[in-house]
């Protein structure tokens, strides 16, 4: 009964003076992360945050239900956030007023809005200038710990990186690749034939000079079953091309058509649509180690996440 009466008069108190009582009283603390605590508030302020403009767009019930169904997932991501700052501070990693101020004003530049601007935007979406910029500095104070405690303690021999070229050429521009469209004429079996077979390819390339459209004319008389895509044979290295390929290839910039010419498999034409220059040995070995490092970037960050919560005091009421 006391109880009861102490609450009363809590709850009047606090209509009497002005305060959300409500808000005040539905804000519970729902996690403990060592010394610090994650509300009710501040789990449906991050979610508002972070939730994408589809579903910013919706309904405010239909993105209610959204967000419960994601408490418990989103509440696991806040612990894991608060954890790595507070590992920041304690290793004294913080984000400076200035290059706070800075990040602000490159939004400002980017999509052309003063303060005034900006603010009346946020507050559209539920946030105050204080709260963006709070959250600004979280991001900036995340991104150095984790560059500290695991991007920059990736390492890679010169021996695991030329390991690693050689096992993805074909997704490392190791070689000028190009991407080409093509109409094909099988090769024919007699003479009069192939004179045939070269008429009808003059006549198709007669029309793509006219302006008719390279796709449309594969689709109705390319003998390859590229024909079906437009003639698209996708990109292609060097390397893997027929000599009389390349040798056409040298003298076209994208864009251009090839007249017809002969292969041991036939008649093509061709329009070159991209070409990509073959990278430097430094920048092939650049990008490897990039994509290595991405690679294991995600195994030591969750194992160093794992470290973090083993040594931590975490209590969740959700």
């Amino acid at each position: 009964m006391i109880r009861l009466k102490t609450f009363i008069s809590v709850l009047i108190i606090l209509v009497f003076c002005g305060v959300s009582s409500a808000a005040i009283l539905l804000d519970k603390v729902i996690a403990v992360v060592n010394q610090e605590v994650i509300t009710w508030s501040d789990l449906y302020k991050a979610m508002e945050f972070e939730a994408s403009d589809k579903i910013k767009d919706i309904k405010e019930e239909e993105k209610r239900k959204i967000f419960k169904e994601n408490e418990g997932p989103f509440l696991e991501v806040l612990i894991d956030m608060k954890l790595q700052i507070q590992a920041a501070k304690q290793k004294g990693i913080d984000a400076a007023a200035e290059e706070i101020a800075e990040a602000i004003n490159d939004i400002k530049k980017k999509y052309s809005m003063d303060e005034q601007t900006l603010t009346a935007s946020l507050k559209k979406e539920g946030f105050t200038l204080d709260e963006y910029k709070k959250k600004l500095a979280e991001q900036i104070i995340l991104s150095r710990i984790v560059s500290q405690e695991v991007r920059n303690k990736i390492v890679f021999s010169d021996a695991e990186i030329a390991k690693y070229i050689e096992k993805s050429k074909d997704t490392l521009i190791t070689d000028d690749t190009y991407r080409i469209r093509q109409i094909f004429f099988r090769k024919p079996n007699s003479a009069a034939d192939r004179k045939t077979a070269e008429e009808k390819a003059g006549t198709v390339y007669q029309q793509i000079k006219a302006g008719e459209n390279f796709a449309s004319l594969a689709q109705k008389h390319s003998e390859d079953p590229s024909g079906k895509a437009g003639g698209d044979l996708g990109f292609i290295k060097k390397g893997q091309m027929a000599k009389e390929f390349t040798d056409v290839l040298s003298r076209m910039k994208a864009g251009d058509i090839s007249q017809p010419f002969w292969t041991d498999m036939g008649l093509h034409i061709i329009k070159l649509e991209e070409k990509i220059e073959k990278q430097s040995a430094a920048a092939i070995k650049e990008s490897a180690k990039n994509k290595m490092t991405e690679q294991r970037f995600s195994e030591k960050y969750k194992h160093w996440l794992r470290e973090l919560r083993e040594t931590a005091y975490i209590e969740i009421r959700l």
